[in-house]
């Protein structure tokens, strides 16, 4: 009878190993967290930052309401982008629903083009505003799960006025109490890493002042310059700031015309389906694949106003749908009208998918074979496919309890495994 082979490597071989791969492990630990779990918005919602109130997310899902009521109601709307008449019945109730009680879930006070250059003064004033409107709204519950400013770029002409428009905003929010659970700061035409290494270190020092924890004041980044995505060396930009700034970076953002215009794509093709958007959205994706760092898709300026709402709500609701499809699970919306479709589109996209995704997780937790095999990745990507929907207001807990037959703890860590170790630990 042959003898049993034993292990030839020793434990120094194996020690030289784990020496020689330290610095994997550490890049993979820091730079790779992945998704932490947490809410990601369907959507962001930008408006001029003068014109917020903290009525305005009701105010938005009043005119929403009452647009969709001019034009047949939420379930012909349902119609309109697709869906058979039980499908349009259950997504019209939950985005009635979801109309009434929270309408905008991620805001942003624009202090960039939707702003514009009003004078120092001007500015000044409405970013004290701003702070105090953002801290009584959420003193009052009316504010958004998720909330923030955009600030003018870090460009020669608008650095100053940008960084003494976020001083002074989240200085005000500081001098208020507690900042804002979901405050969000965005940091737009980013066209090199310098700029993203600049504005962590202005978040860094506001931090110090106001005696945050490091780490409290992340930011978006808007991805709107074809220089981020290429760089003058060939290299690609948006690639290194993941690494550049470890865990600052919430999310990368794709600015649909400032994009497309700088690549001289005319007026009319401008659109986020044109290939070139595709392209860029496709490096992006590979950019923070394992960071953690949340992906939204930009804005259509098709409005649905006047003569065309119905046209606007189909094609919102496609790209929508489209963006959904492609791993964007969030993008813009600019005016009150296109948040029924938005809703509509989402919740549809999440109710269709829920019974199959349900019965491959079933079979994979309870080790039942079916008609596809899958593996621990198709698992976590089932869960995190039905956990996005129950967040976001889609699914019910107890949908998916009954057709899934796991709970959302559960869920969550099939989802997001790393939690379960880091709870452990």
């Amino acid at each position: 009878m042959a003898e049993t082979p034993k292990p030839s490597l020793s434990v120094g071989d194996l020690a030289a190993i784990d020496a020689q791969l330290a610095a994997t492990d550490h890049l993979l630990e820091r730079n790779y967290p992945g998704d932490d779990g947490c809410r990601q918005p369907v959507h962001t919602v930008y408006v001029p930052a003068d014109r917020f109130t903290p009525s305005f997310a009701a105010d938005w899902g009043a005119q929403a309401m009452a647009t969709a009521a001019g034009h047949g109601g939420l379930e012909r709307l349902g119609t309109l982008l697709g869906q058979d008449d039980a499908l349009a019945e259950a997504v019209a109730a939950r985005v009635e629903a979801k109309l009434d009680s929270e309408p905008v879930e991620d805001l942003r006070l624009d202090f960039e083009d939707g702003f514009g250059d009003r004078g120092d003064d001007a500015e000044d004033a409405a970013a004290v505003a701003a702070a105090a409107a953002v801290a009584a709204a959420v003193a009052a519950g009316s504010a958004p799960p998720f909330i923030g400013i955009r600030f003018k770029c870090f460009e020669a002409p608008t650095r100053a006025r940008g960084l003494r428009t976020l001083d002074l905003f989240v200085s005000g929010l500081a001098a208020a109490g507690e900042l804002p659970e979901g405050l969000v700061l965005t940091l737009p035409k980013v066209t090199t890493v310098a700029q993203v290494q600049a504005m962590d270190y202005a978040v860094s020092r506001l931090e110090e002042v106001h005696s945050l924890p490091a780490g409290r004041l992340r930011f978006e980044v808007q991805v709107e310059t074809p220089q981020l995505i290429l760089g003058p060396d060939g290299t690609s930009p948006v690639a290194q700031l993941p690494h550049a700034v470890p865990g600052r970076i919430s999310g990368l953002h794709y600015g649909t015309y400032d994009y497309s215009a700088s690549l001289q794509i005319s007026a009319e093709y401008q659109s986020m389906e044109h290939p070139v958007a595709d392209f860029a959205k496709e490096v992006m994706q590979l950019a923070v694949a394992g960071t953690g760092i949340r992906l939204s898709d930009g804005s259509t300026n098709i409005i649905p106003v006047g003569d065309n709402v119905e046209n606007a709500w189909q094609l919102h609701g496609r790209l929508v749908r489209r963006s959904l499809e492609r791993g964007f699970y969030q993008g813009w919306d600019l005016h009150p009208a296109q948040l029924p479709s938005r809703f509509a589109a989402t919740y549809a996209f999440y109710r269709q998918g829920l019974p199959a995704a349900a019965a491959r997780l079933r079979n994979y937790v309870e080790q039942t074979e079916g008609g596809v095999m899958d593996e621990p990745a198709t698992a976590r990507a089932l869960a995190a496919f039905v956990l996005r929907g129950v967040q976001c207001g889609a699914v019910g807990a107890e949908e998916v309890q009954a057709l899934a037959g796991v709970g959302i703890p559960q869920l969550t860590v099939l989802a997001h495994p790393r939690l379960a170790t880091t709870s452990n630990s």
